[in-house]
């Protein structure tokens, strides 16, 4: 992985992360924890997505869309089990 894409990941994932707590009311982790949730939810996505043969098309606005629904998925999930 080169520099590069490891800085496009980090700051894709901070959007989506941020997004996503916007998005799931109560949710607020900071930078690093945005990043942390944009990235695992971008990789909930690409389970789910190909799965149910969604495509989003390519490109950054499509990745940021991509990560910010996973990472909503994972939010949602996260706030269901500290229910029960």
């Amino acid at each position: 992985m080169t520099v590069e894409s490891l800085i496009v990941t980090l700051v894709i994932g901070a959007i989506a992360g941020w997004l996503a707590g916007l998005i799931v009311k109560g949710f607020g982790f900071g930078l690093v924890g945005n990043i942390v949730v944009g990235i695992i939810g971008a990789f909930i996505a690409g389970f789910v997505f190909p799965a149910l043969g969604v495509s989003l098309g390519a490109g950054i606005v499509a990745a940021i869309l991509h990560a910010t629904i996973g990472a909503v998925i994972l939010l949602l999930v996260v706030r269901v089990l500290k229910r029960a």
